[in-house]
């Protein structure tokens, strides 16, 4: 009995066995972490993978100027806005936490029933 080679290629997602070709099941996309590979386990790739989407995605907006994509994390929590030149505290990886915006919600909404009892 004659035993055959197996050749794979990574690039077609194909086997090659005796002049036939056998079609492989695709794998899932993996989006930016696939650069990771299988190293360091399925739900850390996949809060970086949201992590970096949101930060890469240009969604953030500065608080100041309500401009998109403008903003750099300077540090851990702290984050620069390049058009209007405000640096402000928010989260690790998001401008503002839920928080932060409960927090922000509250202070005008007092700053509006003080002004109301001055009129």
């Amino acid at each position: 009995m004659e035993k055959f080679k197996v050749y794979t290629s990574f690039y077609l997602n194909t086997v090659y066995e005796k002049n036939q070709v056998i079609l492989m099941g695709k794998t899932k996309k993996t989006g930016i972490s696939a650069t990771f590979g299988p190293r360091y386990g399925a739900n850390v790739r996949k809060k970086w993978r949201l992590i970096m989407e949101k930060q890469k995605g240009g969604n953030l907006k500065c608080p100041r100027c309500e401009t998109k994509g403008s903003i750099n994390r300077i540090s851990t929590g702290i984050w620069h806005c390049k058009k209007c030149d405000a640096k402000f505290t928010g989260g690790a990886y998001n401008t503002q936490t839920p928080r932060g915006a409960e927090s922000f919600r509250i202070a005008k909404r007092k700053q509006r029933e003080l002004e109301t009892i001055e009129e």
